[in-house]
């Protein structure tokens, strides 16, 4: 009899065969127009044929408009794009297992837009450090600017848009991307949000853009249809940000957004254990474990303690992203007692796409 992280599992309305999920990673590897391409088929369908019950995609951007991030990133922006996730879908489909959209507007964490070059942040703040080189050649973060009143609502009307098409390509559901220095993220973030009006303050003031798109998401998909959010108080360039609220304004969010319809919170840190909030002695994922929301929790799982965070996060969704990515693999391995492949950073040079990643792999005779 298999330990229960390998047993079927009912999760926010998905039937789902293992509690074993592919966290959403940037791989810069759609057309220039936004599509999906068939690269992109087998790598997804690897994920499934290895026996991950749930896979969350990369970060597509919603509208045309301010949403993309980077150069090559797919979109959900218009019916094409739309169309050009479905042979995605039908594969990850063929092998049971379900796929989630994950939406995200990169904010004034943009390396690279399409409709044009100044990023749509929350204030004129930048993003500390420097831009990720895996992810394009930009030096320095562009000049930002300042999202007025109009612009809130053709945020919101974007992420809309592209639930509408996530629907309608049939994804299974569609997940927030309220982590990692994203728009969302930087409306939580006191880093990037000190606006005196309505949409700056407190966590509370600070949170209600985010939760007014939930709300608006929920009311306009069906029950059925997963609406989940992934949350960190850290970004892709800063390992250290904590909200100034601490725990007990995490504990606030939590429920704000469970009240405002999401089906599950994804939290993700370097490591998910980790006591990261001021004045707490708990994780993110423990906030929301002990809040009963249904959890998927990311930071650090691997082979090496993956059964030990099952146990303490029960019924919760095991996301793994640099183990599911060194080895799509993991879970039929694991299963069967086997040793999962590590991850080698050079099939992520010179930029973390699946074409060099692939490359990699057939100089090493591991296709």
């Amino acid at each position: 009899m298999f330990d229960s992280e390998f047993s079927s599992i009912e999760f926010a309305g998905m039937k789902l065969a293992n509690r074993f999920a592919v966290a959403p990673m940037t791989r810069v590897s759609a057309q220039s127009n936004g599509r999906a391409n068939d690269l992109m088929v087998e790598h997804y369908k690897r994920y499934a044929e290895g026996g991950f019950a749930l896979i969350i995609t990369e970060g597509i951007y919603p509208d045309q408009d301010a949403s993309q991030g980077y150069e090559n990133q797919p979109g959900l922006a218009d019916a094409l794009q739309g169309e050009s996730w479905q042979p995605i879908i039908r594969a990850v489909h063929e092998h049971d297992a379900k796929i989630i959209a994950q939406l995200m507007h990169a904010g004034a964490q943009m390396q690279y837009n399409s409709a044009g070059e100044q990023p749509l942040g929350i204030t004129e703040q930048q993003p500390v450090g420097k831009p990720l080189g895996l992810y394009g050649d930009q030096d320095a973060w562009q000049d930002v600017k300042m999202m007025d009143e109009s612009d809130f609502e053709r945020v919101l009307n974007g992420f809309l848009h592209g639930i509408r098409n996530a629907v309608e390509a049939g994804f299974d559901g569609v997940e927030l991307h309220g982590a990692n220095g994203y728009l969302l993220n930087e409306l939580l973030s006191t880093h990037f949000n000190t606006r005196e009006d309505k949409w700056g303050g407190d966590m509370q003031r600070r949170a209600q853009f985010v939760v007014d798109v939930v709300k608006s998401a929920r009311e306009m998909v069906a029950d059925d249809f997963v609406l989940g959010i992934r949350l960190s108080q850290i970004t892709i360039t800063d390992a250290d940000y904590q909200w100034p609220e601490g725990e007990e304004g995490f504990s606030w969010l939590v429920q704000a957004l469970a009240e405002a319809g999401v089906d599950y919170i994804h939290t993700t840190d370097n490591d998910a254990n980790r006591p990261a909030l001021k004045e707490g002695t708990r994780a993110l994922a423990e906030v929301v474990r002990d809040a009963q929301i249904p959890l998927i929790v990311n930071g650090g799982i691997d082979a090496s303690n993956y059964a030990k965070m099952a146990a303490h996060y029960p019924g919760a969704l095991l996301a793994l992203g640099k183990a599911a990515l060194a080895d799509p693999q993991f879970v039929n391995k694991v299963k069967d007692g086997d040793k999962p492949d590590e991850l080698d950073f050079a099939m992520l040079q010179p930029i973390a796409n699946v074409e060099n990643e692939m490359r990699w792999r057939e100089q090493q005779g591991n296709e």
